[in-house]
């Protein structure tokens, strides 16, 4: 039919995010798009947007999908704290461990490249970031921490969670990440013992 579009638009939103996952924002160009989505640059402007505004549809796009997992993850947090945070962490080594993904993080990659995106991007990038330390810090909370350890097992840990994925993406193997993540959750059932025993 005259004027249907012819794509699918989340077939379309997912190859572009992972163009910019794989390349990062400023390796990745309006032609790279392109061939990524099968779509010419007309109908890339027309239907996704600018680069920049494609982008942020696609980091929205990605914080969505797996913050639902990590809120999933953490939702245990009240009665099982320990099992709840290495669910967390299960999500991003499971996320690593899928060969059909690229290696890293978007979001992580977004952060790094700061100093080279607008103003608008660059705020939305650290706004992602920021979702995990308090999706993390409310689950800690809930899990029995005081509001000053949760903040900073919170910050910690999601800390922990990026390098996870720029480590895997420097070479590190399955049993390195899993030990990262070892020392991260005996600290923590350290300080939740002194917090239940306060």
């Amino acid at each position: 039919m005259a004027g249907k579009k012819q794509f699918d638009m989340d077939t379309a939103l997912d190859a572009a995010m992972t163009q910019f996952w794989r390349a990062g924002y400023a390796d990745t160009s309006v032609d790279d798009l392109s061939r990524a989505t099968g779509l010419n640059r007309s109908s890339i402007y027309s239907s996704l947007g600018d680069k920049d505004t494609l982008f942020l549809r696609c980091l929205d796009r990605y914080t969505a999908r797996y913050g639902d997992r990590y809120d999933a993850a953490l939702s245990c947090a009240a009665s099982e704290p320990l099992a709840a945070v290495r669910a967390f962490f299960d999500v991003t080594l499971g996320r690593i461990a899928d060969p059909e993904l690229p290696d890293g993080c978007l979001i992580a990659q977004s952060a790094m490249a700061i100093p080279v995106l607008s103003p608008t991007v660059a705020a939305h990038a650290k706004e992602a970031l920021g979702f995990q330390r308090l999706r993390l810090r409310a689950a800690l909370k809930a899990g029995g921490l005081t509001d000053q350890d949760a903040d900073a097992f919170a910050e910690h840990a999601a800390a922990v969670n990026q390098s996870l994925a720029l480590m895997s993406r420097a070479g590190a193997g399955p049993a390195q990440l899993l030990a990262i993540v070892g020392v991260t959750v005996d600290a923590l059932s350290q300080a939740l013992r002194a917090a239940r025993g306060a």
